[in-house]
């Protein structure tokens, strides 16, 4: 079944840093199955408003699903860095901007 969306994960680490998280994702021979994209100079987290002005230079950590209209369907941005939304949360967003399979 073809995904209506697609998973990005935005960082402002170097490649060869985001490199090293995927190697160490897929020591147990599981790859992700999405893509990594390094944002070291911040263009594309400044541009969403989302450094952390208090962060020493990291950004808000920030979900959003985005269709492929380009419309931001659901998000979450939280000021604390140690505040995630759990997986179950990410994929029933996912599943209700998705509607039922088939």
């Amino acid at each position: 079944m073809k995904r209506k969306v697609e998973l990005i994960a935005l960082s402002i680490d170097a490649r060869e840093f985001l490199q090293k998280m995927v190697d160490q994702i897929s020591a147990d021979g599981i790859q992700p199955t999405f893509t990594f994209l390094s944002d070291p100079g911040h263009k594309v987290i400044d541009r969403y408003g989302l450094l952390n002005p208090n962060g020493q230079g990291w950004p808000h950590p920030t979900v959003y699903i985005i269709d492929r209209t380009g419309t931001v369907r659901w998000r979450v941005i939280d000021v604390n860095y140690n505040i995630r939304p759990s997986n179950q949360t990410i994929r029933d967003a996912l599943a209700k901007v998705e509607g039922p399979p088939g």
